[in-house]
């Protein structure tokens, strides 16, 4: 298959992976998601192992992470559909790496602060907000609208994959070589996804636009068609609500799981691993549950019918009840990632491709902002009420939060629609 073919062709017996330029995204993403695997174990370890932090100071660097989302991603969308897409992933890329780099070389030299772990959070929060929307609004450049479910399947497979490893790669590096350590490997993993992207050979990718318009007034473009659009709309708010719930259980799972449970700081990681096998099931199940209950019920059935099994999380006990927590963890990750999926294959296809920067944008931006919110909502909750109060409170509204589509237009239909149109917004 050549690579003109992987966008020009709706159907092709060969799959993604016989396309050198598919092969180099998904191994460069891969690659920076086992890194990233790494820092997600890595940094709050940092701060609570070497720095003494406790759950409020942990959940402010939680939340420094995803504030940028709220502070500059709508913008971001604009300025995505006009600078070309690869140069942004790339040079995003590169400051990631500078930047995980300078937490180990702080920590060599002892003067490493919790201070400047926030300031790494917030850059790096603002690199993540250009690879994210990024990533999304480049995926069309090189598929076929009828091969964007494939190809992000393969790629949230391959993340999740790389999650599997990456707790225990960071497991093992922080036992080795302390905590601080770990994120020089996702500096590492940024420069490789960089390299792969400069070796991509596709060069029909969108060019700048030519576009005089004011910042505000194409901002404000992106937010009326995702806020008018009943699909967008309904997932938007759907997605607002379960980010602020992931971020408020994930803002104090690692001192829950240490504290509560009495689990090993170096095996935290082998935890967490147990959700990233949940993803891949998830993403290998996107085919055969949308071709079987289509692409609206399929995300329903996971949301509904999975999320629940997030409850098993705070049901945990030292000891073998530590098995709890990672079967919930397992389960409810799967749903997550076959909803995510879908939902973002959606996005791809139905947006107006003068628009996709921004509708993606807009649309993680939404969902991103309201994380920040959730790491503190979590931080204050473990502080003021305890760590497994916390947990059930952040994981009940996780559950809660997928019945927010039971009233929105997914419930009508089988399927999402393949392309926008003025009859969307009837």
């Amino acid at each position: 298959m050549t690579d003109t073919e992987l966008r020009d062709a709706p159907r092709l017996p060969a799959g993604l992976f016989a396309s050198r330029d598919f092969r180099l995204l998904w191994a460069g993403e891969t690659v920076s998601r086992l890194g990233s695997a790494v820092t997600a174990v890595a940094l709050p370890l940092v701060a609570v192992v070497a720095l003494d932090a406790g759950p409020l100071a942990a959940g402010l660097l939680s939340a420094a992470v995803w504030l940028p989302w709220l502070l500059i991603g709508l913008p971001a969308g604009v300025w995505i559909d006009r600078w070309r897409r690869r140069t942004v992933l790339v040079r995003a890329n590169l400051v990631s790496a500078a930047l995980y780099a300078s937490v180990p070389a702080a920590a060599l030299f002892g003067v490493l602060t919790l201070a400047q772990l926030m300031v790494v959070a917030l850059l790096a929060g603002t690199a993540a907000v250009f690879l994210s929307a990024g990533h999304q609004a480049y995926l069309p450049d090189l598929l076929h609208p009828e091969r964007l479910t494939e190809g992000n399947a393969k790629l949230q497979g391959g993340a999740s994959a790389a999650q599997v490893a990456g707790p225990g790669v960071a497991g093992l590096t922080v036992q080795a070589f302390g905590a601080a350590t770990g994120l020089l490997v996702d500096a590492v993993s940024f420069l490789a996804a960089a390299a792969a992207l400069l070796l991509i050979r596709d060069r029909r990718a969108q060019a700048p636009a030519a576009d005089p318009a004011p910042l505000g007034r194409r901002v404000r473009e992106g937010l009326a068609f995702v806020r008018r659009d009943p699909y967008l709309g309904a997932l938007l708010r759907y997605g607002a609500v379960a980010n602020l719930a992931l971020a408020g259980y994930q803002a104090v799972s690692v001192l829950f799981l240490v504290e509560e449970l009495g689990v090993a700081p170096a095996a935290v990681g082998w935890l967490g691993a147990a959700g990233a096998l949940g993803g891949v099931a998830g993403a290998a199940l996107v085919r055969p549950v949308t071709r079987r209950y289509g692409t609206a019920r399929g995300v329903l059935l996971a949301l509904l019918t999975v999320t629940p099994f997030g409850l098993l999380l705070p049901s945990a006990r030292p000891g073998a009840g530590v098995l709890l927590y990672a079967a919930g963890l397992a389960v409810m990750v799967a749903g997550v990632v076959l909803a995510n999926v879908v939902i973002g294959s959606f996005r791809q296809r139905y947006a107006p491709p003068e628009l996709l920067g921004r509708v993606v944008a807009t649309s993680m931006a939404a969902n991103q902002a309201t994380i920040p919110l959730g790491a503190v909502t979590g931080g204050v909750l473990g502080e003021v009420l305890g760590l497994r109060p916390a947990m059930w409170i952040t994981i009940a509204l996780l559950t809660a939060s997928a019945g927010l589509l039971i009233a929105s237009p997914l419930r009508r239909v089988r399927d999402l629609p393949d392309a926008w149109s003025a009859e969307a917004k009837k």
